[in-house]
C-alpha cells in the first residue's frame, strides 16, 4: 500500500508555506500559539517560526512516525515540537483551548483524499463512521456519502476553534465550500471567511482547484465568503454565500433572478444506471450488436433501446450511436419474465451473471436480478429535454424518438419528459434563454465533480421563467397536462413495446 495514498500525503513546499504565513500575518498579526494538526515535515511551523520567532509557541501533531522523527531532529532546536498523534483520536477542544484572549492559529495542509479512496486501500486512517453530513436514504448509500477526509477534519477543527483564534488550511476549494455550507446551515457564519486560490498543479502536481481556506473562530450573522485570485487580499475575484437556505456561487446574480427559484411541475430525472457498461451497452454491427467486451451479441429487440451518453448530450449530439439493454420498466418490476418473452436476451444476461450479480453498489441488494436504476415511465417518454451533468456549460438539447422508440440517457444526464416535439422545443428554448443561464450559473460551482445536478435543476421554476420571458401562455397548456404525464408515458410505453412484440407483462394495466 502506498503511504502517500493512504495518508493523502502532499507535503507543502517551504516557499508556499512562507507565502501563507506572510498572508496570515497581514490578516491577524502575530499569534500567541501556532498549531499544525497534520504537520508532516513541519513546513508551516518552520515558516511560522521564521516569521514570528520567540513571539509564538509552536506545536505540531503527526501520525507518521518517520515524519515525527525527522521533523523533530531538524526543528527542535528552533523551539518547534511535533508529537505523534492520530488526528481522529485527538481531543482538539482541549488542544486548542486558550487562556483569556490568547490568539491561536491553526494552520496546515490536511489529507487530499476521500473516505472512499481510503476504504478501497484498506486503510484504517479514517474517522469513525457517522453520517455527519446528515444524508438520508438513497443519498447516504451512494456517491453523496463520499467526502474528503479534510472536510471532516476541518469541521472538527472549526468546532474546537476558540473565538479568538483563526484557521488557515490548504484544501480543495470544493472542500472549503462544503465546510462553510455545513456551518452556515447548522451553526451560523464565521468572521472573515475567505478562499485564496493557489495553483495546485504547480505546487503539488495535482489537477484540482485548491485554495488557502481562512476564517476566524468568532461567530457572526454574515453567511458569505470572499474568493481571491491569489494569496493576496487585494485580488478579490468574487463572493459566494448562503441565501435562504441554499449555497449560491454568485449572490448578486441570484438576488436579481431569485423569482426563478421555486421548483416546477416538471420533474428532472437522472438517466439509466446499470454499472455494467461492458454488458449492458451495445454497438450495432451488421444486424447484431457488439458489447464492450468486443463480443457479438444476438438478442431480441424487445429490451434494447437507443442510448445517448453524457458526452453526446454535452457536445450537442442527438443521434444515438449506442444501444442499451433495459431489463425493467420500473425498479421494482421482476425480471424473470424476460426468460419467457425474450429467451436469447435472458441467456445473454445469464452468461454474464457473474459480473451483473457482483455489482458493488448497495442499491442492487435485495432487488430483482439483473435490475437497473433510474428507470420509470418517464424513461419511455417520446420526447425529452436533456442536459449533461458533467459539463460546465448549460446546454439543453431536445431528444427525439429514434425509429419510433424512445431514447434512453445514461445516469450522468438529467432530463424532463415531454409528450410532443412542440412541448420539448418550447421547454428547451426557455432553458437556453439568457435569464435561465444566468440563474443556473449563480447556483453552480464550475470545479465541482458534477457541476449540474438534479438538486440545482429542480430549483428552477419553469413557470416563473416563462412568465419572465412573456411565454407563460405558451407553456400553460403543457403544464396542465404535465400532472397526467405518467399515464401518457405508460400509454406510450404500451405502444412501443407492442411494436417490439413484447409480452403483455410489459404493459401497465
Amino acid at each position: 500500500m502506498s503511504a502517500k495514498k493512504e495518508f493523502g500525503d502532499f507535503q507543502t513546499p517551504l516557499p508556499l508555506a512562507r507565502e501563507v504565513i506572510g498572508l496570515v500575518d497581514s490578516l491577524i498579526g502575530t499569534p500567541a500559539r501556532v498549531v499544525e494538526p497534520t504537520a508532516g515535515l513541519g513546513a508551516f511551523l518552520e515558516a511560522a517560526e521564521e516569521k514570528w520567532g520567540v513571539g509564538s509557541v509552536y506545536n505540531g501533531y503527526e501520525i507518521n512516525t518517520t515524519y515525527v522523527r525527522d521533523a523533530n531532529s531538524r526543528l527542535s532546536e528552533r523551539g518547534i515540537f511535533i508529537g505523534q498523534q492520530d488526528f481522529f483520536e485527538a481531543d482538539w477542544r482541549g488542544i486548542l483551548s486558550v487562556a483569556g484572549s490568547e490568539k491561536v492559529l491553526v494552520v496546515g495542509n490536511p489529507p487530499w483524499v476521500t473516505n472512499a479512496e481510503l476504504g478501497s486501500l484498506g486503510s484504517r486512517n479514517l474517522p469513525k463512521k457517522t453520517n455527519f453530513q446528515r444524508l438520508r436514504g438513497f443519498d447516504a448509500n451512494t456517491g453523496k456519502a463520499n467526502f474528503d477526509i479534510a472536510e471532516w477534519m476541518l469541521i472538527r477543527l472549526i468546532e474546537a476553534l476558540p473565538s479568538s483564534g483563526a484557521m488557515a488550511m490548504l484544501c480543495k476549494t470544493m472542500t472549503a465550500r462544503k465546510v462553510l455550507r455545513h456551518f452556515w446551515k447548522t451553526d451560523g457564519g464565521r468572521k472573515q471567511a475567505g478562499l485564496f486560490l493557489i495553483d495546485a498543479k504547480r505546487q503539488f502536481d495535482v489537477s484540482v482547484d485548491a485554495c488557502l481556506f481562512f476564517l476566524r473562530g468568532r461567530h457572526c450573522a454574515e453567511q458569505t465568503a470572499t474568493v481571491y485570485a491569489t494569496l493576496d487580499t487585494h485580488k478579490k475575484l468574487s463572493e459566494f454565500g448562503f441565501v435562504e437556505g441554499n449555497l449560491v456561487s454568485d449572490g448578486n446574480s441570484y438576488k436579481a433572478l431569485r423569482d426563478l427559484d421555486g421548483g416546477s411541475p416538471y420533474t428532472w430525472r437522472s438517466g439509466l444506471k446499470h454499472d455494467a457498461a461492458d454488458i449492458m451497452e451495445l454497438t450495432p454491427a451488421n444486424g447484431h450488436y457488439i458489447n464492450g467486451l468486443n463480443q457479438p451479441v444476438t438478442i431480441e429487440s424487445n429490451y434494447v433501446f437507443p442510448l445517448l451518453k453524457s458526452s453526446d448530450i454535452g457536445n450537442g449530439r442527438t443521434i444515438p450511436r449506442k444501444f442499451v439493454l433495459v431489463t425493467q420498466q420500473s425498479t421494482a418490476e421482476e425480471t424473470e419474465v424476460i426468460r419467457d418473452v425474450a429467451p436469447k436476451t435472458w441467456a445473454y444476461l445469464k452468461a454474464h451473471a457473474d459480473k451483473l450479480d457482483s455489482r458493488r453498489s448497495s442499491i442492487y441488494r435485495n432487488r430483482p436480478r439483473f435490475g437497473i436504476f433510474g428507470i420509470g415511465a418517464y424513461s419511455f417518454a417520446p420526447w425529452k429535454v436533456a442536459i449533461s451533468g458533467l459539463y460546465n456549460t448549460f446546454r439543453f438539447v431536445v431528444v427525439s424518438p429514434e425509429a419510433g422508440r424512445p431514447v434512453m440517457l445514461d445516469d450522468t444526464c438529467y432530463s424532463i419528459a415531454c409528450g410532443s416535439k412542440e412541448e420539448a422545443c418550447l421547454i428547451a428554448d426557455l432553458l437556453n434563454s439568457d435569464a435561465c443561464q444566468r440563474f443556473l450559473r449563480s447556483l453552480v460551482f464550475p470545479d465541482s465533480k458534477r457541476p449540474i445536478t438534479t438538486d440545482v435543476l429542480r430549483r428552477l421554476s419553469l413557470v416563473a421563467l416563462a412568465r419572465r420571458l412573456g411565454r407563460l401562455e405558451e407553456l400553460a397548456p403543457y403544464v396542465k397536462r404535465s400532472e397526467a404525464y405518467r399515464d401518457a408515458g405508460e400509454t406510450q410505453l404500451q405502444l412501443v413495446m407492442e411494436r417490439g412484440k413484447a409480452s403483455v407483462a410489459w404493459v401497465k394495466e
